[in-house]
């Protein structure tokens, strides 16, 4: 079963964890046809023996195939550090979804499909992952940990993220960040989902946030999620519309035509704004378009745990 037909299946977001396992699949089927052939799509479980350690978890079988001292790696003995910030704002559960078609997921689902993905192969890495939820309030917080247990919990909470349906959460960014960054001691890569539609714009206060994620010497990695075709482009047709702030509950009413043209100019403007001011305090500007699907995270991440370890 492929994941399209998978996802039509559940008819919610419930095996979520096969759906990220299909799509790193497809990303490693495809990353030799990519220019990231170089990669390696084969995950260590061992670590080289080093003369002086402990011969008590040295693989003997392995030995015996290759003549070579490797010793195996346990769960706790992580190479890495991660920690996933999830943005549950109301405008992250734009636009509707009827069914969970690949095709058409939405914001809160791309990033929470992404998240798991990510998790599956930093599983296979034994490495160890957190996890941050925020909208109005601090959702959920679960430290660095690299056990099944912590895993399965982290899913679960991904799923019901999904599942759910706020209404008019606003997105207070700046102020949860600051408390996530208190909280992450430890050196660790750092990947933010989020729409970056602010309820209050206060950009000053935000990257002042940013900033203090990068504390510790951590690496930040900012996923840009957005809906190209609506919320860049303003594919819509021309017939009278209400267009309501999921947030606020503001609303226009207006022709799409009317404004499309000025709507793209101030929307690109402000996209490239936020790649530049990323630049500026050194945070990885990453665009996660719904449309384009998940190599674009996947591949990031491939390249920052490679220079992170």
């Amino acid at each position: 079963m492929n994941l399209q037909q998978e996802l039509n299946k559940t008819g919610a977001f419930k095996n979520l964890e096969l759906l990220a396992k299909q799509v790193v699949e497809g990303f490693i089927a495809g990353m030799h046809k990519s220019p990231f052939h170089g990669f390696s799509a084969e995950f260590a479980e061992h670590k080289i023996y080093n003369q002086g350690e402990s011969t008590k978890h040295i693989d003997w079988k392995l030995y015996a195939k290759s003549d070579k001292l490797f010793r195996k790696r346990f769960d706790e003995e992580t190479n890495l550090r991660c920690h996933l910030i999830v943005d549950n704002s109301s405008s992250m559960h734009y636009p509707e979804m009827s069914n969970f078609s690949v095709n058409s997921l939405n914001k809160i689902a791309f990033s929470a499909l992404a998240s798991a993905s990510l998790m599956h192969m930093l599983k296979r890495q034994r490495d160890a992952v957190g996890l941050s939820i925020y909208s109005d309030a601090y959702d959920y917080y679960a430290p660095e940990k690299g056990s099944e247990r912590h895993h399965q919990m982290l899913l679960h909470q991904l799923s019901n993220t999904v599942i759910s349906r706020p209404v008019n959460r606003l997105t207070e960014t700046y102020t949860y960040l600051h408390q996530i960054a208190e909280k992450i001691h430890r050196r660790s890569l750092i990947f933010f989902f989020t729409d970056m539609f602010q309820t209050t714009s206060k950009e000053k206060e935000l990257f002042e946030a940013l900033r203090h994620l990068k504390h510790n010497k951590h690496e930040v990695v900012l996923f840009h999620v957005f809906d190209s075709e609506k919320e860049q482009n303003f594919e819509f047709d021309n017939t009278p519309k209400r267009f309501i702030d999921v947030e606020t509950g503001d609303y226009i009413n207006v022709y799409a035509d009317t404004i499309k043209d000025q709507y793209k100019e101030a929307v690109t403007a402000y996209f490239e704004a936020l790649r530049l001011k990323c630049g500026q305090y050194q945070i990885k500007y990453v665009e996660a378009d719904l449309r384009k699907g998940f190599d674009n995270v996947l591949t990031t991440y491939m390249i920052e745990r490679k220079k992170f370890v």
